[in-house]
């Protein structure tokens, strides 16, 4: 089939790395390993992170006009068999699909949909108002998350299409190849970075982009950290953005030698990173299931995470890492300790981590799940010509 493939958050080929990047380009992947022929319809970003409902209106009003132009242009050339989008919600609607889709007549699929009715009014209202006329009007959603799911139940009649969730996925084969050879990235890593084998490595890895989010769980990090200082631990930080230098700021109070900063790193030079560390550390405050939780588990490390709004759906408490109560630095901090005083726990941890994601989370699963679903959208279309649905 002929999709056309669509992220109003963060079109595939964005040059500024993030998970929601990462998640768009494997459900391009795994199309395309489908054999279908996916095309990126447009590059029109809906995002609006400040709730400007001016700012809202005014994308409105363009993709109405751009809508139209690109349903002409479509239905004259390469016309679409399915339109596939990924991510909607109230800071980030689809203002395309729905037009396109009705106008070509064509299944119109949207993947990690997101509907939270207190978004009703507010900064997001405008956008909330289109996301909920994207997702109203969808064929087949896919919800990533138990707590999406539950939401677009929570919509009712609204929500007329199938829903059926599609656990997040990754190309697990970089990282399970690094893991297979951790030993020798562990020598080189610590060569490069002056890092003490013998210490438990720790890492993180997230942008250090200025929002709450992003700050939030960088400083109770440090302030998890900084009630275990009697233990040999080094942290590598992969990440940087715009909150760099309060981030670094918090991590003053340590030693040098406890902390590496080691930048943002290209994607390839990931998995290696990964597998020579001993445990992925991350609070995870405000955040959805993190795509980093499943790099960490590809690569055998056991996960610590605060128990965020996706995160129970990645890692499994007390199977692959061990979840903290959410903004509490305390329990973070000796959810860490339990597993810095267990390395056999973290060892078992690791490789039951590894076979998890292999199995739910890997692209072949993920590529299995979703040529069932697009069946179903295709069908889902087919009756509502018939009944006249709108």
């Amino acid at each position: 089939m002929k999709i056309a493939f669509y992220a109003p958050m963060k079109p595939p080929d964005h040059p500024v790395p993030s998970g929601d990047r990462r998640m768009g380009r494997s459900f391009v992947r795994v199309l395309e390993r489908l054999g279908h022929d996916v095309h990126l319809a447009c590059r029109l970003r809906s995002y609006d992170r400040k709730g400007d409902q001016i700012h809202q209106l005014r994308l409105a009003h363009t993709a109405a006009k751009l809508s139209q132009r690109l349903s002409d242009r479509l239905a004259r050339g390469w016309v679409p068999d399915i339109w596939f989008t990924y991510h909607c919600y109230h800071k980030a609607p689809d203002l395309l699909g729905p037009t396109v889709s009705e106008r070509l007549g064509i299944p119109y699929v949207v993947a990690e949909p997101s509907f939270a009715r207190r978004r009703a009014e507010g900064a997001w209202a405008v956008g909330q108002a289109g996301s909920i006329r994207a997702l109203s009007r969808a064929d087949l959603l896919l919800p990533m998350t138990k707590v999406d799911a539950r939401g677009l139940q929570a919509a009712g009649s609204r929500i007329k299409g199938v829903v059926q969730r599609l656990p997040p996925f990754l190309d697990t084969s970089p990282f399970r190849a690094a893991a297979a050879r951790r030993f020798a990235h562990r020598t080189d890593i610590a060569a490069a970075y002056g890092l003490d084998p013998s210490s438990v490595w720790l890492l993180t890895v997230a942008m250090m982009r200025d929002d709450d989010a992003k700050r939030s769980s960088y400083l109770q990090l440090a302030d998890a950290l900084d009630r275990l200082t009697h233990w040999p631990w080094q942290l590598l930080i992969v990440g940087d953005g715009p909150a760099g230098t309060l981030v670094r700021s918090a991590f003053a109070r340590f030693d040098k030698d406890r902390i590496r900063f080691l930048g943002t790193l290209p994607e390839e030079r990931l998995p290696p990173v990964y597998a020579a560390s001993d445990m992925f550390v991350w609070p995870a405050l405000n955040e959805a299931y993190g795509m980093v939780f499943l790099e960490a588990q590809a690569a055998g490390l056991p996960v610590v995470a605060g128990r965020g709004i996706g995160v129970a759906d990645v890692v499994l408490h007390r199977r692959t890492g061990l979840l903290a109560t959410g903004g509490n630095a305390v329990a973070f901090a000796n959810s860490v300790m339990t597993l810095l005083d267990e390395p056999e726990r973290r060892a078992i941890m690791g490789q039951a981590g590894l076979r998890h994601v292999e199995r739910v989370h890997s692209e072949a699963a993920a590529a299995h799940a979703l040529d069932a679903a697009l069946g179903l959208a295709a069908a889902r279309r087919v009756r509502r010509e018939e009944t006249g649905e709108r």
